[in-house]
């Protein structure tokens, strides 16, 4: 019988004592090459650079569900998340949720324990760092489908 293996499948797994000794040709390899695994004692740690984090959570965007109110102003929700807003137009109802999803995404991680650790917030986790490497509101809003 061949004795589990303890870790992770990837083959090319550095110590954290190589890392520390390398530190710039690390960071280096890891934004120009490609993503790494660092093992210290029994833990490990995933290092990618913006770009492949971007590739990773592509499949992460938003869905707007809205309706036209009485006042013909537009009220929403996004599918993925439980945010809601109201606005008199798309571009605006966009706007807000993109002001909301930057305040979430903040919010989760300045709280992270908690949102993490809630079985109803934990699978927001990817859609969060979605939010946080965009570059301003207006990519936020890019996010955005309805």
């Amino acid at each position: 019988m061949v004795p589990k293996k303890v870790g992770v499948i990837m083959q090319e797994v550095i110590n954290a004592t190589d890392v520390r000794r390398d530190w710039g040709r690390f960071i280096d390899n890891v934004v120009r090459l490609k993503p790494s695994l660092v093992k210290r004692n029994r833990d490990y740690l995933a290092a990618m650079s913006l770009e492949h984090l971007e590739v990773v959570l592509t499949p992460y965007r938003f869905t707007i569900e809205y309706e036209k109110e009485a006042d013909d102003s537009l009220s929403g929700s996004l599918k993925e998340l439980d945010i809601i807003a109201n606005a008199a137009s798309l571009g605006a109802l966009k706007t807000e949720f993109a002001k909301e999803l930057i305040e979430y995404a903040q919010e989760y991680m300045d709280e992270f324990d908690k949102y993490y650790g809630a079985p109803n917030r934990k699978a927001h986790f990817p859609y969060v760092m979605r939010v946080l490497i965009q570059k301003d509101e207006d990519a936020v809003r890019g996010l955005l489908d309805a």
